[in-house]
């Protein structure tokens, strides 16, 4: 199998968009610190890109669950493969994700870091697949809904490839050939 990545969103919609995000986080968040925790490894790019446009006072951390492997689709098995290096108690946390798709890794992963008493937990992702939702998460800050397609690109990858692109693309998979 040989893959092709077609331009889904170009790198200055994902700029643009990004920076708008930012501008309402600033606005609901005006007077208060965020604590920003970062799912590894996708969520990387877009929570850099998200904190540098971000006026209020922020912290950083990060975690990392895993549910995919080397596959292009959820196992349905959570683990954290990085736990956070700091407490939550009394914080505003706001998790940043590159993308919520089955929704089950957030919703399990919301249930956890609700237990370590934070003053608030939010959600905030650089793509959303709705239509492929089975778990109920509240998704309070989203730069893009997308089609039901395998993407790549600002953190997102596939089999740790394309990471690096910057912008998001589909893979579009081809028979090798001879």
């Amino acid at each position: 199998m040989k893959e092709t990545i077609r331009v889904l969103l170009s790198e200055e919609e994902v700029d643009r968009r990004i920076k708008e995000v930012a501008d309402q986080i600033n606005r609901d968040y005006a007077g208060k610190e965020v604590h920003l925790i970062c799912v590894l490894k996708g969520g990387v790019f877009f929570m850099c890109e998200l904190a540098k446009r971000i006026t209020v006072p922020v912290s950083l951390d990060f975690m990392s669950v895993s549910s995919y492997g080397d596959d292009t689709k959820s196992s349905g098995v959570v683990r954290i493969v990085k736990d956070l290096d700091q407490p939550l108690e009394g914080k505003d946390v706001l998790i940043v994700e590159d993308i919520i798709d089955s929704g089950r890794t957030l919703y399990y992963l919301i249930d956890i870091l609700k237990k370590r008493n934070p003053k608030s937990v939010h959600l905030c992702t650089l793509l959303d697949k709705p239509e492929r939702r089975v778990c109920d998460v509240k998704v309070d800050y989203t730069c893009f809904d997308i089609p039901d397609e395998f993407v790549v690109g600002y953190g997102l990858d596939y089999a740790q490839k394309y990471r690096n692109l910057p912008y998001i693309g589909v893979v579009e998979f081809h028979e090798d050939e001879e």
